[in-house]
């Protein structure tokens, strides 16, 4: 598509997000005595009842949940602006605002969990109101992930695969599977017996045309005999096509109509034929953006040497002779040589910045103001917990308020830069995508002011010391690096065991020894299903509510670190749920969308390696270090529960509680600033001791057995991936036979049956439920008990524990409403018989 018209929907999305963030600005900014009120202007009104402020508190939650959904619509706008914009400056503002918008849809969720008290959110009212589809709510991963470090994953991957066949796990040049002797003498026998086959039925043929010479027939028989035999083809040829064409006219009327999908070679001619064309489109468009970058930074280059050179003299003489007038202005009204500030403190920009005393160069640039807004805004805003943990075993506040957002500033600083420079800019008739070389001047020059200021406000605290030495004053020898203001950090720095090797042979040692595994690449939208079409409760998500939980609590800060940086940290995730309900799927799915290097710590992978208890400091401190080294990264854990049971197998081999002391404090050893996060996956949560696993662990998502509509979804993705769209069996009948199993059981069972030979036999031999129905019959379903163990097993985690807590709140609540309705009831009748 053209320019012009993403640049359109660039300047819609823009609008709205002002005026979005104008009234996520002022809810942030409402007293917080006052309930907030729902964007269409509903308030609410605390009271002293507990009635009253459960229903503030759903007024809140709606509130919350509209600006959470049109700021995740705002952002898949904004990230379809971003792929396909060519002009580099205007990416790299789409860019800066498209991550402080996620941030912000991330911040929103983590408000939407401490007011709901479970991972999932829903609120039915408020989709309907903005007439949004479930579809339409879900948040894109940004393609700019992998597709900024190609070149990074692609060097990654070649230095994998040649470590995996420098071990001989792999092989360079796979040769052909040969033949065992036993196959050999079958092949053999079966290409012998057909040559004997043939000999008896050449022998025999000749036998017959023997019997034909002599027997006298006369030519006339033998013309009648001919002519029927051709009549006989004939006829059958006839028929065979006039039904051959019956049936193609009906499958025509039948895929016209959608009741039958198209055969699979249509589908995949038609999808290769789309891929192509879009794969040409985007390579050309990514192409023309890489050009530009390349061109934006040459200018630029270009242009602050440019700077340098002409002006530079200019700038450091009107900066020194700004500063010697402070001086002597003060001097001349107080007496006394003033202090200068630390470089810390903004050295002479400081001075300037200041109410009264701002000069021409501290408002050079347009952008300097609203960094300095934006970094305001920020200071004064209460900041976000860096760790944000609901293990926390605290009562639920009735009257809860939202944190403070880091984000908003954000966000504010680039609508109006590009209120500033963009809204009005006229650009009519421009074809070229280069950049404009004015705006890199403006911005160039603010730079090397910058840099010069630096530079001569060294010079000028020279000067200033040697004048109060003249005058007789003390210097105070200010250090450029002042404290910081708060508690001493107690945590002491990690010492390093491996400073002297490289991280390529960090790497490789972590390979050989199997703990930097390689994984299948899973896109996170191959885990099937939909989004919830109606509220759900939160031991029963969607397949599309677990992706886009997952989205939010580890893709999103693992894949940018603008937006890790910025959003609550979340330093560890376990993934609860019966086997084959696509746990390490998912897994696999979250780290092929960042490109994340995996560390599998599974117990039973790291039997036998790194024995002894400094053994075990050296892997903790290795995979630590290689995981900030290359992030981002994702530390596994196979079976979760085991290094925390009460009672080990006699028969289990692998020491499960070997890492049971070290877990709690290697997730503490994560900094805010690493984008590395601990992911462990269980199928027997209820097994381990839960004040130890909820000391390991920041958030519990269970993964349930998927219900008919994602059962049935399954079969049919699943059916016509295996069977190449041949088959037309009933899916729905299927899927209510197979309630109670995974898709990973249904994966299994159609992999068992859909062999090579079975798929061969397709056309003449069309697939049956009872094939599927007695392999699955094999299979163990989900019991209830199972079911109920993990319902269980949920409301025991601290969320858990806290929504149990609120709802135990809300039924007394209701008792004594009941009650005193009866109270008063009873009073009434006794009014009445008085």
């Amino acid at each position: 598509m053209s320019s012009h018209y993403f640049n359109e929907i660039w300047h819609q999305a823009q609008h709205d997000c002002e005026q979005l963030a104008i009234l996520d600005y002022e809810r942030q900014h409402q007293n917080v005595d006052t309930t907030v009120a729902t964007i269409s202007g509903v308030t609410g009104i605390v009271s002293s009842s507990v009635a009253a402020a459960a229903e503030s508190k759903s007024l809140l939650q709606a509130s919350i949940y509209e600006f959470y959904l049109r700021y995740i619509c705002l952002c898949n706008r904004l990230e379809e602006v971003y792929d396909n914009m060519i002009q580099p400056q205007k990416r790299e503002l789409v860019r800066k605002l498209l991550d402080a918008c996620l941030g912000r849809v991330v911040e929103l969720k983590h408000d939407l969990v401490n007011i709901d008290l479970m991972e999932f959110s829903y609120n039915d009212e408020v989709v309907e109101r903005l007439r949004l589809t479930p579809m339409e709510t879900e948040l894109r991963i940004p393609r700019y992930f992998l597709r900024e470090r190609e070149e990074e994953l692609e060097q990654r991957k070649r230095t994998m695969h040649e470590l995996l066949i420098k071990l001989g796990w792999l092989e360079e040049h796979p040769l052909e599977e040969q033949l065992t002797e036993i196959e050999a003498i079958r092949l053999l026998q079966m290409h012998e017996r057909a040559r004997q086959g043939r000999l008896r039925a050449h022998f025999m043929k000749e036998i017959r045309k023997e019997k034909g010479k002599s027997e006298d027939r006369t030519d006339k028989e033998r013309t009648d005999s001919g002519l029927m035999a051709a009549m006989k083809i004939q006829k059958m040829w006839r028929g065979h096509t006039a039904r051959r064409i019956t049936r193609r006219r009906k499958m025509d009327e039948m895929i016209l109509i959608g009741m039958v999908p198209p055969p699979a070679s249509v589908l995949k001619e038609r999808a290769e034929k789309y891929e192509r064309n879009i794969e040409t489109d985007v390579r050309r468009r990514y192409e023309a953006q890489r050009a530009y970058a390349a061109q934006f930074e040459a200018r630029q280059l270009a242009i602050q040497e440019e700077i340098k050179q002409k002006h530079g003299a200019t700038i450091k003489e009107d900066i020194a002779d700004e500063i010697r007038a402070w001086i002597k202005d003060c001097y001349d009204k107080t007496g006394k040589l003033p202090d200068f500030p630390s470089e810390d403190q903004g050295g002479s920009l400081h001075i300037f910045s200041r109410p009264g005393t701002e000069s021409e160069h501290s408002r050079s640039s347009a952008r300097s103001s609203k960094e300095s807004r934006k970094t305001k805004d920020k200071s004064k805003s209460p900041a976000r917990s860096g760790d944000l943990n609901v293990n926390d075993n605290q009562e639920e506040d009735i009257n809860f308020q939202p944190a403070a957002s880091t984000c908003l500033p954000d966000i504010r600083a680039e609508i109006e830069y590009f209120n500033d420079t963009w809204r009005d800019k006229d650009e009519t008739g421009v074809l070229s995508q280069a950049a404009y070389e004015d705006m890199i001047y403006a911005e160039k020059y603010q730079e090397v002011e910058l840099e010069f200021r630096r530079a001569v406000d060294d010079v000028m605290r020279q000067e200033l010391e040697l004048l109060q030495t003249m005058v007789g004053k003390k210097v105070k020898k200010s250090n450029k690096k002042t404290r910081r203001s708060g508690k001493k950090s107690k945590k002491k720095k990690e010492k390093d065991l491996t400073p002297d090797r490289t991280i390529e042979s960090l790497y490789e040692e972590l390979v050989t020894n199997g703990i930097i595994r390689k994984y299948p690449e899973i896109k996170l939208k191959q885990f099937l299903g939909d989004k919830a079409l109606t509220a759900r409760n939160g031991t029963n998500p969607s397949p599309g509510d677990i992706r886009q939980v997952l989205t939010e609590y580890c893709i999103l800060p693992l894949g940018s670190e603008a937006i890790h940086n910025c959003t609550p940290l979340i330093r560890s995730v376990l993934l609860a749920g019966p086997r084959g309900s696509g746990k390490k799927a998912l897994l696999h799915a979250i780290c092929t969308e960042v490109g994340a290097v995996l560390f599998d710590l599974t117990p039973a992978n790291i039997v036998g390696k790194y024995p002894g208890k400094s053994g075990l400091i050296m892997l903790i401190h290795l995979v630590l270090k290689v995981s900030r080294l290359l992030q981002p990264a994702v530390i596994y854990m196979g079976d979760a529960e085991r290094p925390f049971m009460k009672k080990i197998p006699k028969t289990d081999r692998t020491d499960p509680k070997r890492l049971k002391k070290d877990l709690p404090k290697m997730i503490k050893n994560i900094a805010p600033e690493d984008r590395v996060i601990f992911v462990g996956t269980t199928s027997l949560p209820w097994e381990a001791d839960q004040k130890l696993l909820q000391s390991v662990y920041n958030r519990f998502i269970y993964i349930p057995r998927p219900d008919y509509g994602a059962m049935s979804h399954a079969w049919k993705t699943l059916l016509h991936e295996y069977s190449g769209g041949i088959s037309t069996l009933d899916t729905s009948a299927m899927a209510k036979i197979s309630d109670g199993y995974t898709i990973g059981a249904i994966d299994a069972c159609l992999r068992e049956v859909m062999s090579c030979k079975r798929k061969l036999q397709l056309r003449s031999q069309p697939l049956t439920n009872a094939e599927l129905i007695n392999v699955l019959c094999s299979r163990d379903p989900v019991y209830r008990e199972e079911e109920e163990a993990f319902e269980s097993w949920w409301s025991k985690t601290p969320l858990g524990r806290r929504r149990q807590r609120f709802l135990e709140l809300e039924e007394e609540r209701l008792m004594e409403e009941q009650a005193q309705q009866a109270k008063q009831g009873n009073g009434n009748k006794k009014k009445g018989l008085s």
